[in-house]
């Protein structure tokens, strides 16, 4: 069995991977239903359904009483057949990250999963939609017309939380794209012994220096991963953990 997280070769009594500390997720039957792996926390199972949890139907109620019930009725129709992380919440698109009922050894060899929405759509129409209201807000103030600053303010609202919905989807996509990154450095880290330059880095994952250089900065922590100047001034990241399993008896 392999980790779900790095791809270390795992006991059959592990309950930590020792390379990056993941939680062991053990294989499941044929007979199991279809799993999902969240992108953000890389939770292996189901997932609940996406107004289940209480944040969202609050969200639901308040965006119907803003919006006369229609807002209410866009935003059901376009999440009803979503699921959330049991784990850390994250939104799962309709038929999205599925790895099918099996998980197990050759898993580590599968592609990974679907990136999240940046939520570009959801940012545009929140922009949107806080324009409109701010000329309904202009517009009633000069004509005196308190109806269409309550419209305006309502409209206001509404573009205001669609955008920072969008807003949350970009960064959920940002950390989805660090943990991918982050976990084909650690592979690359066990294929070269523990030890990796900006340089390697940068030509095996197809990255600019200033990109592979950025992931490995975040990555050391002064413990699973410590970087290093060498006599000759190549700064080298050194990942202990690694170089520990592969000292001898």
């Amino acid at each position: 069995m392999r980790c779900s997280s790095c791809g270390e070769r795992l006991a059959a009594t592990d309950e930590r991977c020792s390379l990056c500390g993941a939680a062991v997720t053990r294989a499941l039957t044929e007979s199991s239903p279809v799993v999902r792996r969240c992108p953000r926390c890389h939770y292996t199972g189901q997932g609940i359904g996406y107004f289940r949890r209480p944040g969202h139907l609050a969200l639901l109620a308040a965006v119907s009483l803003f919006t006369w019930g229609v807002g209410g009725v866009v935003y059901w129709l376009l999440r009803r057949r979503h699921s959330v992380c049991p784990n850390c919440g994250l939104s799962w698109p309709e038929g999205g990250y599925a790895l099918g009922p099996a998980w197990g050894p050759a898993e580590a060899s599968r592609p990974e999963p679907a990136l999240p929405s940046g939520g570009i759509r959801r940012r545009m129409l929140g922009a949107g939609l806080a324009l409109f209201g701010t000329a309904l807000i202009g517009g009633g103030l000069v004509g005196g017309e308190p109806p269409a600053v309550v419209a305006g303010g309502i409209f206001g609202l509404a573009g205001t939380g669609t955008f920072f919905w969008g807003w949350r989807a970009l960064q959920d996509r940002r950390a989805a794209v660090r943990q991918v990154l982050e976990r084909r450095v650690l592979q690359l880290a066990t294929r070269r012994g523990g030890s990796l330059t900006v340089t390697e880095v940068a030509s095996n994952l197809d990255l600019s220096l200033t990109a592979a250089e950025g992931v490995l900065i975040a990555m050391d922590d002064g413990f699973r991963v410590r970087s290093d100047i060498t006599d000759e001034g190549v700064l080298v990241f050194e990942f202990p953990e690694v170089q520990h399993r592969r000292l001898p008896g």
